[in-house]
């Protein structure tokens, strides 16, 4: 019971932690094409720019995230074959 409420907190800040990223992503470029468009005089290009490189920049971190999850899942799966193979 312990391990299954420990695999669930792992599952959700890994989730938690997906959503937190797109959106830090997304706003961080939305804002420095924002207020780079305001100094510049250049309104909506920087905005439009800065923000697909947001949206871009959290997809990415999405798909680095994923792949670090999927390598942590792959070695715990591996170390618990080689615990039962072991106990036979």
């Amino acid at each position: 019971m312990a391990e299954d409420k420990r695999q669930l907190f792992k599952t959700l800040s890994f989730l938690s932690s997906v959503g937190i990223s797109m959106v830090a992503a997304t706003f961080i470029g939305l804002a420095m094409g924002y207020y780079l468009d305001k100094w510049l005089g250049t309104a909506p290009w920087l905005t439009l720019i800065f923000l697909l490189i947001g949206i871009v920049s959290g997809f990415r971190n999405i798909f680095i995230l994923t792949q670090r999850e999927l390598r942590r899942q792959e070695r715990n799966d591996q170390s618990n074959t080689d615990k039962s193979s072991d106990k036979q």
